[in-house]
């Protein structure tokens, strides 16, 4: 990710050093507060390298719904920037003042995991596929949740984030983007920007960016939604291949391309 960025989007680098006081790449380990904005500058810079294909539509997944817009000519990549820091910067200091984490739950019936789910007083953050859903709340919750779903049969994965992300222990952080973002000019966009949170077209950008630090990431609706419109090739432009497989497990009948794995395998 430092490589492709420091080639093809130097100037979100130059950016991001300058905001964060360091270079995010080299301690993308220590906090959401950097990687975020690494993910952030990556993204972008790994859909430039592919020359900035041309699309139909746009989505992306939680964080990458920022990129998403850039890409839809809906915000500037230099405020998308900005605003990836401050998101990343009020996520982690909500997870300090209220403690949590996040697990991923493969297997198992869907409706028997959303009730366990409730059951503990944790929220479902991410639907991203059939068979995959990620629990967010309280470390004591998840830790006796994890131990009710190993004994049903499912595999449950606590995540490496220090945050319950997309649940309602970021409400303090939501309010205080809800503020920057205010600050912020988004544009029309020149072609749909999906939303992960409302699974469909943005209509208000500073409302949804702002929802989706509490709100579900919908991400099997959206894809769903995506293909009802018309997607039939996803093509995923960001450094990794994780929506490439998502996509490939929930629809059937689409062609799903990563870029990051195209290239991997010209240099194999």
């Amino acid at each position: 990710m430092a490589a492709v960025t420091a080639t093809h989007r130097p100037d979100l680098l130059e950016q991001a050093r300058t905001e964060l006081g360091l270079d995010p790449f080299e301690h993308i380990g220590e906090g959401t507060h950097l990687a975020q904005p690494a993910i952030y500058c990556a993204s972008l810079a790994h859909f430039k390298q592919a020359g900035s294909p041309a699309a139909d539509m746009v989505a992306g997944h939680s964080l990458g719904e920022l990129a998403a817009l850039v890409a839809g000519d809906a915000l500037d990549a230099e405020q998308g920037l900005a605003l990836a820091v401050t998101r990343g910067r009020l996520m982690e200091e909500a997870a300090e003042t209220s403690p949590g984490g996040m697990m991923a739950v493969l297997g198992g019936e869907e409706q028997s995991v959303r009730d366990l789910a409730a059951s503990f007083d944790l929220t479902v953050a991410n639907d991203n596929a059939p068979g995959q859903l990620v629990l967010s709340g309280g470390a004591d919750s998840l830790s006796e949740a994890r131990r009710q779903l190993r004994a049903d049969g499912a595999k449950a994965i606590r995540l490496p984030v220090a945050g319950a992300f997309h649940s309602p222990l970021m409400a303090g952080a939501a309010e205080k983007f809800r503020a920057a973002l205010a600050e912020v000019e988004f544009r029309s966009p020149s072609l749909p920007v999906f939303s992960s949170i409302g699974a469909a077209p943005f209509e208000d950008p500073r409302a949804g960016l702002a929802a989706a630090l509490t709100e579900p990431v919908v991400w099997q609706t959206t894809l769903k939604a995506m293909q009802g419109d018309g997607a039939r090739t996803f093509l995923e432009t960001g450094p990794g291949d994780v929506l490439t497989g998502l996509v490939r497990r929930t629809l059937e009948g689409v062609e799903a391309r990563s870029l990051a794995e195209e290239s991997e395998a010209v240099h194999a």
